[in-house]
């Protein structure tokens, strides 16, 4: 059975650009794989926990060391890990806070980055353990950062690609919407330009 990871971060709700396209991505890809179990995961509504001391010593103790505390952070970090194992597409719709990801994002990403288990170190490096998946990045910022004096300033989807890379998630495409602090008409361009773009994916 195919399952779709959305994973939304805005917390504009529906005012939200990245939202907006991630639905309407979303919504094309369950056209496409009729049957499909849709799992939604709104860290703006329902943020996760920052990783803690319970977690970073839990999870390298047996099952039956850790206390009550260090497993309910470990199983936590399972829930998330198998949720992503069981998808074969992912959605992450973020928009660029300080030229970076959102908090609620990274928290995510420290959860689900995990030695053993999404990647694993060998003897020519770390080998990403998560594969055949497809993954969308679905951006909005208010500057233009895909290029001109402002690209290097852009550690948004650089680095999540970077991120699902190392743990084996390869087969990654973007959807922007940027310029949007430029005006109304700019916005407009953008989000009509991400959408058309959603609208021509191939099946």
């Amino acid at each position: 059975m195919s399952q779709i990871l959305f994973i939304t971060t805005s917390p504009r709700g529906l005012d939200s650009y990245s939202t907006q396209v991630g639905q309407a991505l979303v919504a094309k890809l369950q056209a496409d794989k009729p049957g499909a179990t849709l799992v939604i995961r709104d860290f703006a509504a329902a943020p996760l926990p920052h990783v803690g001391e319970d977690y970073v010593v839990g999870r390298m103790l047996p099952e039956g060391e850790r206390s009550a505390a260090q497993a309910t952070s470990v199983a936590l970090s399972d829930e998330l890990i198998a949720e992503l194992l069981a998808s074969d597409t992912i959605v992450l719709a973020a928009p660029m806070y300080n030229f970076g990801v959102p908090s609620t994002l990274k928290a995510w990403i420290d959860h689900i980055a995990r030695a053993g288990y999404t990647f694993a170190y060998g003897a020519n490096g770390p080998t990403g353990l998560i594969t055949g998946k497809k993954a969308y990045i679905v951006v909005a910022r208010g500057g233009i950062y895909s290029e001109g004096p402002f690209a290097a300033y852009n550690f948004h989807e650089p680095y999540l690609k970077a991120l699902l890379g190392f743990l084996g998630i390869t087969d990654v495409e973007t959807i922007m919407v940027e310029g949007i602090a430029y005006g109304p008409e700019a916005t407009e361009k953008a989000l009509a330009a991400a959408l058309g773009k959603v609208a021509a994916l191939a099946a």
